[in-house]
């Protein structure tokens, strides 16, 4: 009964709870309702003021972006309008030039009619001036051919042939003036670059040649050499491909052949097998294959040297051996590779004086002669010979052109080419370098005067300086000055189409009148 009870009361007081709680509830509702009420309402407020400050914001950026745009509408029609005015002032000046031109034009074409109505007149005038001199003429060559007995063609021959004689004269001045003009500048600057070169190159002036004759220590020895019906000599003549001479020179035998390696390797060998003792066609057949091997090494070597010593490279090694070969090649006593070494050197220091290119002067300088290596085997002058084996072997186009026209066969393409042919009379001029013998010499200087005095008006003439320079004297009453200046280029151009020698000859023609009468 109890638990009834207090069941009763417990519902009774969660029942009351209930109803409590659920009064506080509603009011807090209430309570929050009234909140959010009045927080809706200050929200809409403060929305209402943020819209007008936009409204208000907005409206004065229009207004800025109206007032913006108009300014810069109203730049661009000022600049617009600047332009337009530009444009119209321009037009207007050329509309006034072009009328001061149409202008002129028609003032230019009224004076150009105005003169051509006097041309016109001129010309008829002149016209029957030119009839009336025709018919002078006409008649004053019919006076002249009475008077003087010549025909017109006889006349017309005469006065062309003074004509071009006088052209001539005039021709010869105007040559020699612009040589004078031309020397003046550069004759100062040429000697100046090859003194340079000689001072700074000093080469020995005379080269060692080539021995062709073998002294014997006594006129036993020919016999041995000559051997037992010959024997020996014909084995060393087999050997050697060259020609012993054994005459009755006192302790002396002489070895003829064209091949100078084939001579050198004869006249070691023969020195070798005098010095030896044993002569016999055996030992004479090793002692020459010996020597043909320490040859063809020296030959090497001598190739190798010159290349170095020039600080040249990428040379073939045929062109090489070539150059070899040239150490037993003279050429009027002077010694091959030491004269191409020598031009290879002026030809060098004239091309770092003038700025151009020192390695290809001193490769065409050093090559220049190659073909004298083998001109004595090939057919052809050893400037074609040479330029041929160079471009054989690979050489460069301006190398090749150098060897080929350092004798002025043809004309050079680069200025190392002239500078080779400068250095390469250079080398062959200077005093002791060459000799020749005493027949060629006197030949030479005997047709040097005679093609000297071949000309009109020519007294006496000179080879002098070796034959190096020949002085001509003239008559002064036949031979006028421009007529002494025409003579030495004529003779010099004869001298290098007709006459062969070494270096260059200078050509001196002397006019001079002298009138000497004595007061007593």
């Amino acid at each position: 009964m109890i638990d009834v009870w207090y069941l009763l009361i417990a519902v009774i007081i969660g029942i009351s709870l209930g109803v409590l709680l659920s009064l506080i509830y509603k009011r807090s509702i209430k309570t929050q309702q009234l909140a959010l009420k009045q927080e809706k309402e200050h929200i809409i407020a403060e929305a209402k003021k943020t819209a007008d400050v936009i409204k208000k914001e907005a409206a004065m950026e229009a207004k800025d972006l109206v007032y913006q745009a108009k300014s810069e509408a109203e730049k661009e029609i000022r600049e617009r309008r600047n332009e337009l005015n530009q444009l119209d002032r321009r037009l207007r000046q050329k509309e006034e030039a072009l009328e001061r031109r149409v202008s002129q034009a028609e003032k230019r074409e009224h004076e150009l009619n105005k003169r051509e109505k006097e041309y016109n007149t001129k010309e008829r005038g002149l016209q029957d001036k030119e009839n009336q001199y025709a018919q002078i003429i006409k008649d004053q060559m019919a006076v002249l051919e009475r008077v003087s007995g010549l025909g017109a063609d006889e006349a017309r021959q005469e006065l062309v042939r003074r004509v071009e004689e006088e052209m001539r004269f005039e021709s010869s001045k105007l040559a020699k003036r612009i040589e004078d003009e031309a020397r003046e500048g550069a004759e100062k600057k040429a000697k100046e670059i090859v003194s340079l070169a000689i001072q700074r190159y000093a080469g020995d002036y005379v080269a060692d040649g080539t021995v062709t004759a073998v002294s014997l220590p006594n006129d036993e020895m020919k016999g041995r050499i000559i051997g037992r019906e010959g024997r020996n000599i014909r084995a060393l003549e087999a050997a050697t491909g060259v020609d012993l001479i054994v005459d009755d020179t006192p302790e002396l035998v002489t070895l003829s052949g064209f091949d100078p390696v084939r001579r050198e390797i004869a006249r070691m060998s023969l020195e070798r097998l005098i010095a030896d003792g044993r002569i016999h066609p055996t030992r004479i057949e090793e002692i020459v294959e010996k020597v043909k091997k320490e040859v063809d090494a020296t030959i090497k070597e001598e190739g190798e040297k010159a290349v170095f010593d020039l600080g040249l490279s990428g040379i073939h090694p045929e062109i090489i051996r070539l150059l070899g070969r040239l150490k037993y090649r003279t050429s009027y006593g002077q010694n091959m590779l030491q004269h191409s070494r020598e031009v290879a050197y002026l030809a060098g220091m004239m091309a770092a004086e003038l700025g151009v290119d020192v390695k290809l002067a001193k490769r065409g300088g050093l090559l220049h002669d190659i073909g004298k290596a083998v001109d004595h085997e090939i057919e052809g002058s050893h400037q074609e010979i040479g330029s041929n084996i160079a471009k054989k072997h690979g050489e460069n186009q301006k190398v090749v052109n150098a060897i080929h026209v350092h004798h002025g066969d043809a004309e050079p393409t680069t200025v190392e080419a002239a500078l080779v042919a400068a250095a390469d009379a250079l080398s062959a001029a200077r005093p002791g370098v060459r000799r020749e013998s005493i027949e060629n010499y006197l030949k030479r200087l005997e047709k040097l005067e005679q093609m000297a005095m071949s000309y009109n008006g020519v007294e006496k003439c000179y080879a002098i300086q070796a034959g190096r320079e020949v002085r001509i004297i003239v008559k002064p009453e036949d031979v006028t000055d421009d007529m002494a200046s025409m003579l030495s280029r004529d003779l010099s151009k004869k001298i290098e189409a007709e006459l062969t020698y070494p270096g260059q000859i200078k050509v001196t023609v002397i006019r001079e009148s002298r009138y000497v009468e004595y007061a007593k």
